[in-house]
């Protein structure tokens, strides 16, 4: 099994803390993200592991680490930042964003999923978002679940009604998942330039998709998507208010009601 990180953001919402560092190299709890994440899948026994650079690249060096480069950083979005790591897409693959860290019970949940493809959710979520924003409503997206595989994802949403859950951003391609996510992926890239038509999101070029637009995209061909639940046990760092809000619960000995840093 490999890990693939996405961590090519330049993370403007965290200025000034990214303003002369990566966003995946950020110190939180007194490790950078990125550093968390490895240690993390290293404790799982997954050791092949591949990071996606862009913002400041030249600043991420980690040993024993493959090193892939999204020259387009600055106009692209997820979806072609993880297949600029495309040799990689074979097998069993994990894939992360590179500004979340989880524990290790939460991987290794993604980790004995046997599903094609497999997506981590919280159902705990909206103690977290009541944590961070005033206004939960105008962050959150839609989650609904089928029988335990995911129908809509990544949609705005006015009301809790069609949120069972959060998509946290780690996720895991295999078998018949993998050779469906690559086919879909070349087909919808050659429609959007032989069309101008971007299946994944009409409102976004087709480079600025996000990775829930490639996810819908996969549930709308016909594709089942398996939702992991967990309750907490991950954290996002997105803004400098949600660094001020975790270093805050760190001293005060309360991040622990969302996560374990210590976790083994």
């Amino acid at each position: 099994m490999e890990a693939i990180i996405l961590a090519a953001g330049e993370g403007k919402r965290l200025r000034p803390l990214t303003n002369n560092t990566p966003k995946c190299l950020v110190n939180l709890f007194g490790k950078s993200l990125l550093q968390q994440q490895i240690e993390t899948f290293r404790s799982c026994k997954i050791d092949d592991i591949s990071v996606v650079t862009g913002h400041l690249n030249q600043m991420i060096n980690f040993e024993n680490i493959t090193y892939f480069q999204n020259p387009n950083f600055k106009t692209t979005n997820m979806v072609e930042t993880l297949f600029c790591a495309k040799e990689k897409l074979t097998n069993s693959v994990i894939v992360s964003y590179g500004d979340i860290i989880f524990e290790k019970n939460v991987l290794q949940k993604l980790i004995d999923s046997n599903d094609d493809i497999s997506v981590v959710i919280d159902k705990n979520w909206k103690k977290y978002w009541e944590m961070r924003f005033d206004n939960p409503l105008n962050d959150i997206e839609s989650l609904i679940l089928d029988d335990g595989y995911i129908s809509n994802i990544g949609q705005k949403v006015n009301s809790f009604d069609k949120i069972q859950g959060q998509y946290i951003g780690l996720m895991k391609f295999q078998n018949e998942g993998m050779s469906f996510l690559l086919d879909f992926y070349e087909n919808a890239k050659k429609k959007s330039k032989d069309e101008r038509v971007n299946i994944l999101n009409s409102n976004l070029p087709f480079e600025k998709s996000y990775m829930t637009d490639l996810l819908q995209g996969l549930i709308n061909a016909g594709c089942k998507i398996k939702a992991v639940p967990v309750n907490n046990g991950w954290l996002e760092l997105d803004s400098y208010h949600d660094y001020e809000v975790y270093n805050k619960k760190y001293k005060d000995g309360t991040i622990s009601d969302l996560i374990s840093v210590n976790s083994d």
